[in-house]
């Protein structure tokens, strides 16, 4: 077993010395008081606290800090940064809210991190052509804050309260992208700082079209990109009308096959569903004790509807009808937005709610995503891997696009737990790419599920995606060791490229 232990090919921190970097100096003091010449003195750190906070976000890989730390207050002052960086060779990282989950702000190479979140304007609102422009530092919450008196709301909605930017350059998505689509499908514009400093409108300057046949799609090309291809400073994003009424929902099934069923017979009846969610029956046990919920503890669905009250009755009816074809039951509906908020809110706090179930443990998440007729195989094997590797885990999915997250629990104190916990998430990737999925659907591909990339898209497609970088950041200072940079190189070397690991590999001295 000691010798399974040696490897860190996952990059899983250790719970003590969390950090794997203790103290700033590979930038020159001369270079230090270049950055603050840019933005300011109190706008630049080399604290060792302050590069740790930006080191990590809630994912289980090692802290891996930046040398210095930077705020800038406006996209003339990145540009001006991005060109100092690059100019000397020094790596660029930028920082939303530190919510991701699979390593994209770790500063695998040192260098500069660059923290948006000063950068926190409302630009511009066009209510007549449901649009808006906002900074980075600009965060969902806020943007549907600010739009509450005009009828408005932006829907895209991953659970954590993370900036918009943010959300763009990971492809983030949510609860309701079964109806309103994910950000791929609602960002118009980006202004991007490349990394030499040039800015670069991706649809053109101030540009908002609904759709456009001119040119490469260069506004797909940076949705998702974790930063890896230049600093998005702004982005143009799609509104939406604000429904006139909402009502939610929950129903127990007897078996994941049964509430999956209704999903697909919900959507090919075309009941224009807003969101739904599947939490398997541990789940819901403990949203229960967590949120304080009395739902069935089965596998259950919870259900949003969105519209004008007259189409919410005949929604209502018609998916009352297919679930209770399925042999779904212990039906509760929430009309008050009181009781939906009540409702939802023990939803995203589905990872509180996991964490509860084991205390002391931490939690790590992943995900990924499958066509909705495969959901119900992959589910039940995920179910019986978390028996096989004696894991403590919970699962919770917007099945409306065949996209699920497991949550797993894992002792601080047992580094050979870390390993199981590897090899599942390993495991899961390789299930959902075997189904024809992805594996990720939601969180990114960071420093977590490079070699899995690899095995999703294939040399060719990785080697695309490495020449479409170099072409953009020859250098490779952009947010370096992530997706595209050298993967296939790299991950041979490291000893990455190579068969999955299986139960008894592990679990046998």
């Amino acid at each position: 077993m000691a010798s399974l232990l040696r490897p860190a090919t996952w990059g899983l921190f250790s719970w003590r010395g969390y950090c794997s970097r203790g103290t700033q100096g590979r930038l020159s003091a001369g270079f230090v008081e270049a950055l603050k010449a840019v933005v300011g003195s109190p706008h630049v750190s080399t604290a060792a606290v302050v590069r740790q906070q930006h080191g990590h976000d809630e994912s289980m890989h090692r802290c891996q800090p930046p040398d210095a730390v930077v705020w800038p207050q406006n996209v003339e002052q990145v540009s001006q940064l991005a060109a100092l960086c690059y100019g000397q060779g020094v790596p660029i990282i930028p920082f939303g809210t530190g919510s991701g989950l699979e390593g994209g702000v770790c500063a695998v190479q040192g260098g500069v991190c660059v923290n948006l979140t000063r950068m926190d304007r409302i630009l511009e609102l066009n209510p007549e052509d449901f649009s808006v422009v906002v900074e980075p530092g600009v965060t969902r919450k806020a943007l549907n804050t600010h739009l509450r008196d005009c009828g408005l709301w932006f829907p895209v909605d991953p659970g954590a309260d993370a900036s918009l930017c943010g959300m763009a350059a990971t492809g983030a998505s949510g609860t309701n992208s079964v109806r309103y689509g994910t950000m791929r499908d609602n960002v118009l514009n980006l202004e991007v700082v490349l990394p030499g400093g040039r800015q670069l409108h991706t649809a053109g300057r101030g540009r908002r079209f609904r759709k456009s046949a001119a040119g490469y799609n260069l506004t797909g090309l940076f949705v998702g990109s974790e930063g890896t291809l230049g600093l998005i400073t702004a982005v143009t994003l799609r509104l939406h009308p604000v429904p006139e009424a909402m009502v939610a929902a929950t129903c127990a099934f007897p078996t994941i096959q049964a509430a999956v069923d209704s999903t697909v017979h919900i959507l090919q009846a075309a009941v224009p569903v807003a969101r739904i969610e599947f939490l398997d029956e541990v789940m819901m046990d403990a949203c229960n004790r967590h949120s304080k919920l009395n739902c069935c503890v089965a596998p259950t669905l919870f259900l949003e509807f969105h519209g004008s009250e007259q189409a919410l009755a005949e929604q209502v009816q018609r998916t009352e009808e297919i679930i209770r074809h399925n042999g779904g039951s212990h039906f509760s509906w929430a009309k008050e937005a009181e009781e939906r908020s009540r409702l939802w809110a023990a939803r995203h706090n589905a990872w509180y709610a996991s964490l509860a179930l084991r205390p002391g443990c931490k939690g790590y998440s992943t995900d990924v995503c499958v066509p909705i007729s495969r959901l119900p195989e992959i589910l039940v094997q995920t179910k019986e891997d978390l028996e096989a590797w004696r894991l403590t885990g919970t699962i919770v999915g917007h099945v409306g696009d065949g996209n699920f997250h497991c949550i797993l629990l894992v002792d601080p104190e047992d580094p050979e737990e870390f390993l199981r916990v590897q090899a599942f998430a390993e495991q899961l990737g390789r299930r959902a790419l075997a189904l024809h999925g992805t594996c990720t659907g939601e969180h990114g591909i960071g420093l977590g599920k490079r070699q899995l990339l690899l095995e999703e898209v294939g040399v060719v497609g990785m080697e695309t995606m490495q020449q479409l970088k170099a072409t953009l950041d020859p250098r490779g200072l952009m947010n370096p060791g992530k997706p595209e940079e050298g993967t296939v190189l790299r991950l041979q070397e490291e000893g990455h490229f190579q068969g999955p690991r299986t139960l008894s590999q592990l679990l046998c001295p």
